[in-house]
């Protein structure tokens, strides 16, 4: 099993349209065959970060996730306003 932690921080002020973009790819996401779970959290200490945890159930379907459409639209919109790189670490479930 794959599981990918996301950390996305937003420019002050733009975090509504990061949150937005990324809650409007949650159900297509979660409909992909091979995804187990993906799930978008936020900072209590910092608004303009976010989290997204996601579980596939190998590397292929973590593939074919990153090479949709949607998510290319997604992170076109995104990556503009975002203060920073994106940080996208990579695990093997183990227990």
């Amino acid at each position: 099993m794959i599981v990918v932690v996301a950390k996305i921080k937003a420019k002050a002020g733009e975090e509504g349209k990061v949150e937005k973009a990324l809650r409007d790819v949650l159900p297509k996401v979660r409909e992909e065959e091979g995804t187990l779970s993906y799930t978008l959290s936020k900072s209590q200490s910092d608004p303009t970060t976010l989290l997204v945890l996601e579980k596939y159930k190998d590397m292929d379907a973590f593939v074919f996730h990153s090479s949709t459409q949607y998510l290319a639209e997604m992170f076109a919109e995104i990556v503009p306003v975002l203060d920073g790189d994106l940080s996208v670490e990579l695990f093997d479930e183990i227990a």
